[in-house]
């Protein structure tokens, strides 16, 4: 790969742990991380996540081969926006949001040249965040979805997956709208539903023995809950359209449960559960049962 300079803009979990696997992976480049604490980014040079840190993202796009855009979704418009005027014309512009078509809009009405903008998104993370969260390992084996302009140049996208393949992901290419309507159910459907369900909890007077007793089950739910809260509020509000779709479907769903437990109506539960287990079985693979 031809590339000497890549900018980081946010070295926090999915920046930051973008930056340490091509450092990891072998990259000689530099890596300059654009941070808004520069203690923090000089901290992010002592653990080698990044080589280099500055809070002056004009000065750091402007010499970058490759800018990575790794911030909060409604963020997404304010750095394309102090990038635009500095970005070379043969530079690559890319990001890991997790919504793609409100990106695509607001490279559409800030960048000057549409044929570099190579949308991304990792589908990997965490709970926690932060540099404190940064994992090299964080990527390996996991899907990173591409979602190219039609305008966007086949060695634009060539190089960003070249990029992504050395941190270990597993590169696939989709449309925008299959992506933001995917992700609405798989992922950002699960968040809402595990934040409305602590949150309701909170609201009961027996909330202590509730949570004492929680089972391993609503553990295993409910940590989605410790998603960090302004990145989940940025995906709802960018994805709005898809993850109300999302809602209102699992509200039907949900309704025909509720019915059929008011109404003993037990062959329809098991007929309910049965196909679910089966569909999570056939995609995802069968958990060992005794």
């Amino acid at each position: 790969m031809n590339i000497s300079n890549i900018c980081v803009v946010g070295v926090g979990l999915i920046g930051g742990s973008f930056a340490h696997a091509l450092k990891k992976s072998g990259f000689s480049g530099t890596i300059t991380g654009v941070v808004r604490d520069l203690e923090k980014g000089r901290e992010a040079v002592r653990l080698g996540v990044i080589d280099e840190a500055t809070c002056d993202i004009a000065a750091a796009a402007g010499i970058a081969d490759v800018i990575m855009l790794a911030v909060p979704m409604l963020s997404m418009r304010e750095q394309l926006e102090k990038i635009a005027p500095v970005v070379r014309p043969q530079a690559i512009v890319t990001d890991a949001g997790s919504v793609k078509n409100p990106f695509i809009a607001d490279a559409k009405d800030c960048l000057p040249h549409l044929n570099r903008v190579v949308p991304g998104h990792p589908i990997a993370g965490k709970e926690k965040s932060g540099l404190e969260a940064v994992d090299a390992e964080l990527y390996q084996d996991h899907r990173i979805l591409l979602t190219p302009l039609p305008e966007t140049d086949a060695d634009a996208v060539q190089l960003v997956r070249a990029l992504w393949e050395k941190t270990g992901g597993i590169v696939e290419i989709i449309t925008p709208d299959h992506h933001d309507a995917a992700l609405a159910a798989t992922s950002h459907l699960p968040h809402v539903l595990a934040f409305a369900m602590v949150d309701t909890l909170t609201s009961r007077q027996e909330i202590n023995e509730i949570f004492r007793y929680a089972a391993g089950g609503f553990r295993d739910f409910s940590r989605i809950a410790s998603g960090e809260t302004i990145m989940w509020r940025d995906i709802c509000l960018s994805n709005k359209d898809s993850v109300y779709q999302a809602i209102s479907e699992f509200e039907a769903h949900l309704t025909v449960i509720k019915t059929a437990i008011a109404e003993g109506d037990g062959p329809m539960l098991e007929t309910v559960f049965r196909r679910a287990r089966e569909a999570r079985d056939q995609h995802i693979g069968p958990i060992s049962r005794p």
